[in-house]
């Protein structure tokens, strides 16, 4: 009987591939989710520690669900969380606000292995199946099989786009529009032209240091956009999607008269 390893190791072979990878966000500290995003064809789901409401124990529940279902998961989370998040089986990590070369670095440190890092040892976990892959073959399968990504968010990070993506073991390089717009002072308006501009100038500087370059798509559109100027790994939002399907069914079949009252709805 083959036993399957508790981690998914395609995604860093994804990144380098050239194609286009298409994936979700989701905050809601769900298996099933997990599950969904997987049966509806997405290559990835992030689960996001940094913005959700998972605790450690639903979060190795959800990449369980990942594994179980196909789907390749990324947690993002913060600097401190990494260890625990890999010795669960994560697929990669997404951490936020990287905003120099030596901030990448000192990334890498943490999520590779002594050799290429400093990640403590340990067997015991999910992700060495509870002490069935141990030794060398783990801790290689770790280094080489789990994608690193970082996320630029800042103007700052936008300036060195191109030498955070160099850094050996970076994977990959995330745009975040809206709080790279927040930065900026345009609020939430990722769209204004020097947000527009910025983002631009980081996805190119990513794709020319031979990385992957990723970013916040919500529509097709979106993905062809950005796809322009290098962008590969695009990421859509469950909630978003979810808040739109619900907004639609509860409207269908709704006329609402023009003296505003009730009368005339229709179910």
């Amino acid at each position: 009987m083959t036993i399957q390893h508790p981690i998914d190791n395609r995604l860093p072979g994804l990144l380098r591939s050239g194609e286009p990878l298409r994936g979700i966000f989701t905050a809601l500290p769900s298996p099933a989710i997990v599950e969904m995003c997987a049966y509806a064809g997405f290559t990835f789901v992030i689960i996001d520690n940094e913005h959700g409401a998972a605790d450690f124990e639903t979060t190795e529940h959800m990449l369980r669900a990942a594994r179980a279902s196909g789907i390749v998961p990324v947690v993002r989370c913060f600097l401190e969380d990494i260890p625990r998040v890999l010795d669960m089986g994560a697929s990669g990590v997404q951490v936020p606000m990287i905003e120099t070369a030596d901030d990448a670095r000192e990334l890498v440190q943490r999520v590779r292995y002594p050799g290429e890092g400093r990640r403590g040892s340990a067997f015991s976990g999910r992700a060495a199946g509870y002490g069935a892959f141990p030794g060398a073959a783990h801790t290689t399968r770790s280094n080489e099989g789990v994608a690193l990504i970082a996320m630029i968010e800042t103007p700052e990070g936008v300036a060195n786009a191109a030498a955070i993506a160099a850094v050996d073991g970076v994977d990959a390089v995330f745009v975040g529009p809206n709080d790279l717009a927040h930065a900026m002072g345009y609020g939430n308006d990722w769209k204004a032209p020097a947000v527009a501009a910025a983002i631009e100038q980081a996805l190119r500087a990513v794709h020319g240091a031979g990385k992957c370059a990723g970013i916040i798509a919500l529509s097709p559109d979106d993905e062809r956009h950005y796809g322009q100027f290098g962008a590969r790994y695009f990421a859509t939002v469950a909630t978003s999607l979810i808040t739109q399907a619900f907004r639609q069914a509860a409207q269908a079949g709704r006329e609402a008269p023009a003296d505003g009252s009730s009368a005339g709805l229709r179910y």
